[in-house]
C-alpha cells in the first residue's frame, strides 16, 4: 500500500531591499578573488605578447618551435606488397614508431606459413612435442572489445613461446554464431529502419544475419591479425559451417538414441523480451533488500513496477466462512494457482485436510494438499499457494500431488484465457497491479511488506524471466582437470555437484535447426509434448525411414521442429569438432586433445563444463588437461566495461590512437538510444579527456600479460599501456645505438658460447641474461604473465641498457684494445639477438623489426625470431681464480662508467691504502669498497650509522659463533649449511673490522 503525503511549501524569506548588496558567502568570497586572480594574469600575459609583437622586426615572425627544432617525418606509408618483406636497405628511423614497425610483418608471416604446425619429414608431431590451443571463438555479433585483446595475448604468448621451443604448434581461429545475441542485435538494427523480423520472414531474417555474420566476421579478423594472433588461417572455423554443423547434427542423434536428450514439457526461463527459453548459467540474480521500483523492457520507460515485497491474501474456504492466508511475491501468478499446500501437522489446519478453497477470480477449485517438503510451519501462516506452471519448487510438488498444470502467460508476456476474463490480455505486470487491487475490491487483500529477495533477470535483455511450461529438448545429466587460478577450481567442483538437466532448445531463428521431426499422421489426434511422436534423424532421409516405422502403414508428414539449439550446445563440440569429428581426420588424430584451454573465468559453466562432459562422451578424452582462467577488465575505476558507460575500449583504437571527437562518433555505430548515447559521451570525456594515445599493439599486449597475475579482476589503465610503449621506444633506441657499436667489420661468432677470456661486465650480463632466461621459462610454465614479463622488463631496461651498454662505451671507444673491443662486440650481440627472443612472445612486431636489423651467425639461416630457439640456459660462466686485484685493475674503466660522478677507482691490497675520510661497504670477505666523504657528509651521523650497524653486525655474529659451537654441530647440520655459516661468519667478522676502522676514522676526522 502506498501511503500519500501532503507537501508542505518552505517559507518564503523577507524580500532584501532592492539597492541593498546580495550576501556574500566565503565560498562565493573565494571563487571571486580566484577569478579575479586569473584575470590579471591573463591580462599580463596579453600584456606582454603585445610589447613582443611591437618590438619584433618589420616583416619578421617569430619562429616556432617545429622550425627551430629538426623537421617532423613525414607520416609513415607502408609500401611493403601483401606478403613480401620489408625493405631494409635503408637505415633505421629516427625514433620508434608503432605503426610503422608493425606493418607488413603479419602478412609476410603468414605467406610464409609460420603459423602452420611444422611437422617431421614424414608428417608426424616434431619430438619436442605439441602444443594445441582451440582459440575460444568470439561472437559475431560485433567488434572485439578489449577483453578479447587479453585473451589473444596469453594465447599467443603461448603459442609463440612454445613455436621457438621447437614444438609442433597449432592455434586455431574460429568464429561463433552466438544464436541470441546476434539475433537480438540485428533485429534491433532492423527496428531502427521500422522492420520486424516476422515482417521479413524466417528466410529473409536468416539472410539479413548471414550478412550481418559476414561483415563483422572481416573486422574480428582484421582485429585479431593486428594483434598479432598466429593463427593458422587455413583452418578457420565457424560453428555454423558445414562441417561443425555436422558435428552438432551427429551429436544430436547420437546423444537421442542413447536416451540422453530426451523431449519434455518442463519448466523453462522464458525471455518474454527475446522470446526463448534460457539456461540457468543465462541468468543473473539481482539482489534486492526490500521495496524497490523497477523499470520493464518492453513498458513505458516513466512505468514502475514494485519488487521486493511480499503480499499476503485470503482464500475462502468452500462451503464455510473460514479463509486460509497465503502470501507471495508475485500476486498475479495466482491467477494459476491450483492448491494451497498445509504441513500435515500442523494442527492448525487439520480441519481442512482434503478440502477445497475457491478461486475469487475464475471458475476453479483449489484443493488444500498436505505435504512437509515444500511447507514451512514457522514461516507466515503455514501456508503455501501452489503454482505448478510458473515455480520450480511448485512444479516439483505438482508433481509429486499430481496437480493441475495451468500456464497463464502467452510468450508475449500478456495473460492467456486461463487467467479469467478480467486479465485475459493484460501484460504480466500490469495484471500484477490490477490482481493486487482485485483482491482489495473483495476484502481478501491482507497486508504488503518489504522482503528481501532475489529476481531472476536475462543477461542479454535485462527483462525478467518468468518461469514457464514449454515442450523442449534436455540433455541429462553425466579424468583429472587442472584449473588455474585456485578459485576457478572450487567454483568448478562446486557447480558439478549441483549439475541439473540442461534445456538445450531456443525460439530463435538464427542458429542450428533442431534435427528432429513431428510425425503428423493423418486422421489421428497427436500430443505434440510426447516425444514418441517425434523421430529424430542425420539427414531427411534418415528421418523418414524412422517416422515410417512410428507410422505404420498410414499416412504421414514430417515437420521438423521450428527451435535451434543453444549457442552453447555446438560450441560444446569446439574442440575436437574443429579438428573433423565426426570423421577420424589426421587433425583428429595429431592434434586433439588440446594442450590447454585459455579462456575467463564467468564462462567456466556455460562453455568449459560442457565441453568436458560433452568431449567424455563423444570421445572418450578429456579435451584438454589445463584450464586457464584470465582476469576479467574492467575499466580503471574498477567499474565493468559496459558501452552506456561509454568505457567499451577497441584494441585497435589502443593500437593506432583515437581522439576524443572519433570516440563520441563511434557510439552512433551501435544500438544505444540518444539518451545512453549523451551517458556515454559523458564517461569517455571524464576517462580519456585528450583522447586515447596511440600505443602499438607490441606495448597493449605486454601490458596485458604484465597485468596477468593471477587475479579475477584487472583494473586497466591507458596511461599504463603508455608507459610500455616508451618501453618499446627504449628498446628501439637502444638497439639503434648498440647497432652503431657493430661495426660493417662485425661478424658474430658461430655459437654464443663464450671464450672465458669475457671481462667482469661481460660476464656479469650474461650471467644476467641466463637468470632471466630461466625466470621467463618458469613463469611462463607456470603460467605467471605478470612475473614473466617483469623479468623481460628489469634485464632489458635495468640490466642492458642502464648497465651493460653504459659499461661498454669505454670498451668499444679508440683507446681500447682490439681484443677488448671485438669481445665486448660478441656480448653485446648475444645480448640484442637472445634479449630480442625473449620478449618475442610478448611484443611479436618490435621484436621482429630489430631483430632483422642484426647480422646472422655463420651458417644460421633463421627466417624470423618467431621460429628462432626461445632461450634456456644462454652461457655457463666458469667459476675463476685469478687474483682479484688484478681483475679489478682491468675493470677501472668499466667502474668509471657505471658510476656517477666518480673521478677515479684505485684498487689497493690492504687498509694502509685507503686514506682517511672513507665511507666502507663489504662486498665479500675479502673485497671491500672504500668512498672518500670528507667534506661530503655529517661527520657525527656517520658515526652514529657505523655504530647501529656494528652492534646489528657483532649481534649476528654472536649468533653464528654460537650455533657453530654447539658439541654435536659437525654431526648433525648438513655441511652445505656449515659452509653457509662459515661464508655468513668471515663476511660479518670482516665488516666488524671494517665498521671498527671506519669509526675510530671518523673520529679522527673530528678532532
Amino acid at each position: 500500500m502506498f501511503e500519500q503525503k501532503a507537501e508542505v511549501a518552505p517559507t518564503a524569506a523577507p524580500a532584501a531591499p532592492e539597492d541593498a548588496p546580495a550576501p556574500i558567502t566565503k565560498s562565493a568570497e573565494k571563487k571571486l578573488a580566484k577569478k579575479k586572480e586569473n584575470e590579471a594574469r591573463l591580462a599580463l600575459k596579453a600584456a606582454k605578447a603585445a610589447k613582443a609583437a611591437a618590438t619584433a622586426p618589420a616583416g619578421g615572425e617569430k619562429k616556432t618551435k617545429k622550425e627551430k627544432g629538426k623537421e617532423e617525418e613525414a607520416p609513415f606509408v607502408n609500401n611493403t606488397p601483401p606478403g613480401e618483406k620489408k625493405d631494409f636497405s635503408q637505415p633505421m628511423a629516427s625514433g620508434y614508431n608503432p605503426i610503422a614497425v608493425e606493418a607488413a610483418w603479419y602478412d609476410w608471416w603468414d605467406a610464409q606459413g609460420f603459423f602452420a604446425p611444422q611437422l617431421t619429414e614424414d608428417g608426424e608431431i616434431k619430438p619436442e612435442g605439441v602444443f594445441v590451443i582451440p582459440s575460444p571463438p568470439p561472437n559475431v555479433t560485433g567488434s572485439l572489445h578489449i577483453g578479447h585483446a587479453l585473451t589473444v595475448a596469453i594465447q599467443d604468448c603461448l603459442v609463440r613461446w612454445n613455436r621457438m621451443l621447437g614444438k609442433t604448434t597449432l592455434f586455431v581461429p574460429g568464429f561463433d554464431h552466438a544464436g541470441i545475441s546476434t539475433q537480438s542485435v540485428v533485429e534491433k538494427r532492423l527496428l531502427k529502419t521500422g522492420v520486424t523480423r516476422h515482417d521479413l520472414g524466417r528466410e529473409a531474417f536468416v539472410k539479413k544475419v548471414w550478412e550481418w555474420k559476414e561483415d563483422y566476421q572481416g573486422r574480428i579478423t582484421n582485429q585479431l591479425r593486428r594483434l598479432g594472433g598466429s593463427y593458422d588461417w587455413n583452418r578457420v572455423a565457424f560453428t555454423m559451417d558445414e562441417r561443425l554443423s555436422k558435428a552438432v547434427i551427429e551429436t544430436f542423434c547420437r546423444l537421442h538414441e542413447e536416451g540422453i536428450i530426451y523431449r519434455a514439457n518442463r519448466l523453462v526461463n522464458w525471455c518474454v523480451k527475446l522470446n526463448t527459453t534460457l539456461s540457468n548459467l543465462e541468468v543473473e540474480q539481482k539482489q534486492l533488500e526490500g521495496r524497490t521500483l523497477l523499470g520493464v523492457p518492453g513498458y513505458d520507460p516513466k512505468e514502475k513496477f514494485e519488487f521486493g515485497v511480499i503480499t499476503s491474501f485470503a482464500y475462502p474456504i468452500e462451503g464455510s466462512d473460514e479463509k486460509i492466508i497465503v502470501a507471495t511475491t508475485r500476486p498475479e501468478t495466482m491467477l494459476g494457482d491450483t492448491a494451497v499446500a498445509v504441513h500435515p501437522q500442523d494442527p492448525r489446519y487439520k480441519h481442512l485436510h482434503g478440502k477445497f478453497a475457491k478461486h475469487p477470480f475464475v471458475d476453479r477449485r483449489i484443493p488444500i494438499i498436505t505435504d512437509d517438503i515444500i511447507v514451512d510451519m514457522e514461516f507466515g501462516t503455514g501456508a503455501v499457494k501452489i503454482t505448478p506452471a510458473h515455480d520450480p519448487n511448485d512444479y516439483e510438488v505438482g508433481v509429486r500431488h499430481n496437480l493441475e498444470f495451468i500456464n497463464i502467460l502467452n510468450d508475449d508476456g500478456t495473460f492467456n484465457e486461463n487467467a479469467g476474463e478480467k486479465f485475459k490480455g493484460m501484460k504480466r505486470f500490469h495484471a500484477r497491479v490490477a490482481v493486487v487491487q482485485a483482491l482489495k475490491d473483495l476484502g481478501l487483500y491482507v497486508e504488503t511488506k518489504d522482503n528481501p529477495m532475489q529476481i531472476p533477470i536475462c543477461s542479454k535483455s535485462g527483462d525478467i524471466i518468468e518461469p514457464i511450461l514449454k515442450p523442449q529438448w534436455w540433455r541429462t545429466r553425466a579424468g583429472e582437470l587442472h584449473i588455474t587460478p585456485k578459485p576457478s577450481e572450487s567454483e568448478w567442483y562446486r557447480w558439478l555437484e549441483n549439475i541439473q538437466d540442461w534445456c538445450i532448445s531456443r525460439q530463435l531463428w538464427w542458429g542450428h535447426r533442431c534435427p528432429a521431426y513431428f510425425v503428423n499422421i493423418e486422421g489421428v489426434e497427436q500430443d505434440r509434448n510426447d516425444g514418441k511422436n517425434w523421430v529424430v534423424g542425420r539427414t531427411l532421409e534418415q528421418a523418414t525411414e524412422r517416422a515410417q516405422k512410428v507410422a505404420g502403414d498410414r499416412k504421414f508428414t514430417l515437420e521438423q521442429d521450428d527451435d535451434v539449439l543453444d549457442t552453447w550446445f555446438s560450441s560444446g563440440l569446439w574442440p575436437w569438432s574443429i579438428m573433423g569429428w565426426p570423421e577420424n581426420t589426421p587433425d583428429l588424430q595429431k592434434f586433439y586433445p588440446a594442450s590447454i584451454l585459455e579462456t575467463g573465468w564467468d564462462i567456466l559453466f556455460f562453455w568449459v563444463a560442457r565441453m568436458v562432459l560433452l568431449g567424455i562422451k563423444l570421445t572418450d578424452k578429456m579435451p584438454f588437461p589445463e584450464v586457464l582462467c584470465h582476469a576479467m577488465i574492467r575499466d580503471a575505476h574498477g567499474r565493468k566495461m559496459s558501452k552506456s558507460l561509454g568505457n567499451v575500449i577497441d584494441p585497435i583504437d589502443v593500437i593506432q590512437g583515437l581522439d576524443l571527437e572519433a570516440l563520441h562518433a563511434k557510439l552512433y555505430e551501435g544500438n544505444l538510444d540518444e539518451r545512453e548515447i549523451q551517458k556515454a559521451k559523458a564517461g569517455q570525456k571524464k576517462d580519456f579527456p585528450k583522447g586515447i594515445p596511440q600505443c602499438g599493439t607490441d606495448a597493449l599486449r605486454f601490458a596485458l600479460c604484465a597485468y596477468s597475475g593471477g587475479g579475477r579482476d584487472i583494473n586497466l589503465e591507458i596511461l599504463r599501456v603508455e608507459g610500455y610503449r616508451k618501453f618499446c621506444n627504449k628498446i628501439f633506441n637502444a638497439t639503434k645505438f648498440a647497432m652503431l657499436k657493430l661495426d660493417e667489420t662485425f661478424v658474430p661468432e658461430p655459437t654464443a658460447k663464450p671464450t672465458g677470456k669475457e671481462s667482469l661486465v661481460e660476464k656479469w650480463i650474461l650471467h644476467k641474461l641466463n637468470l632471466a632466461a630461466a625466470e621467463i621459462n618458469k613463469q611462463l610454465a607456470e603460467r605467471n604473465f605478470m612475473n614473466a614479463t617483469g623479468a623481460a622488463y628489469n634485464f632489458w631496461l635495468y640490466e642492458l641498457c642502464d648497465v651493460y651498454i653504459e659499461a661498454m662505451k669505454p670498451m668499444t671507444d679508440e683507446s681500447a684494445s682490439e681484443t677488448t673491443k671485438r669481445s665486448s662486440q660478441q656480448t653485446l650481440y648475444t645480448c640484442l639477438d637472445h634479449g630480442l627472443r625473449l620478449l618475442h612472445p610478448f611484443m611479436p612486431y618490435v621484436t621482429e623489426e630489430l631483430w632483422q636489423r642484426l647480422p646472422r651467425r655463420p651458417n644460421d639461416s633463421t627466417p624470423s625470431v618467431m621460429v628462432a630457439k626461445f632461450p634456456t640456459f644462454v652461457v655457463y660462466i666458469r667459476a675463476q681464480n685469478d687474483d682479484e686485484a688484478e681483475l679489478f685493475k682491468s675493470q677501472v674503466p668499466t667502474f668509471l662508467a657505471l658510476t656517477k660522478n666518480c673521478k677515479s677507482v684505485e684498487v689497493v691490497r690492504d687498509l694502509s691504502g685507503v686514506p682517511a675520510g672513507c665511507g666502507s661497504e663489504v662486498l665479500t670477505p675479502t673485497i671491500f669498497v672504500h668512498v672518500l666523504v670528507r667534506g661530503q657528509v655529517d661527520i657525527d651521523s656517520e658515526i652514529t650509522k657505523c655504530e647501529k650497524k656494528l652492534a646489528l653486525a657483532q649481534m649476528n655474529l654472536s649468533k653464528i659463533v654460537k650455533t657453530e659451537s654447539q658439541e654435536d654441530y659437525g654431526s648433525t647440520v648438513p655441511a652445505n649449511v656449515r659452509l653457509a655459516n662459515e661464508e655468513k661468519r668471515k663476511t660479518l667478522e670482516a665488516d666488524v673490522q671494517l665498521l671498527e676502522h671506519s669509526i675510530e676514522m671518523f673520529k679522527q676526522m673530528k678532532d
